[in-house]
């Protein structure tokens, strides 16, 4: 078998991206892509170091942000578009941290999805 040599990552350099919170009661994820969708970094309260029910605060959403904050300033992105997704307590937490670390945060898009009446409710209970 022949050996097969390895290709040397390349640091990506991107101007712009856009960051996908999701923040549920129990946990507060973050995705940060390309303006295309291309996955850059990730990150989660879980991913931290957090455990448990203190995964779901805004504390541990804030530290995600800033650590997430310096690693997209060594990328060399400067300006940020926001989708917040769910109804947990860490979505403008993450937006502080990145505010706070210099980033020009362009758009804040609310992306909840809400029923138009969706599912049929459960029939009503007899006793």
């Amino acid at each position: 078998m022949a050996y097969k040599k390895k290709t040397k990552k390349t640091k990506r350099h991107v101007d712009s991206a856009v960051a996908h919170i999701t923040s549920t009661f129990n946990n507060t994820l973050v995705a940060i892509t390309t303006v295309d969708g291309d996955v850059l970094l990730r990150g989660s309260a879980g991913k931290m170091g957090f455990k448990g029910a203190r995964k779901g605060t805004p504390f541990a959403a804030g530290q995600i942000g800033s650590t997430l904050a310096k690693d997209m300033q060594t990328m060399g992105i400067r300006n940020v578009e926001v989708n917040m997704q769910g109804p947990g307590s860490g979505r403008e937490s993450v937006v502080r941290a990145f505010q706070g670390a210099g980033l020009h945060i362009s758009v804040l898009r609310d992306v909840t999805p809400l029923p138009h009446n969706g599912c049929r409710p459960p029939k009503k209970r007899r006793v």
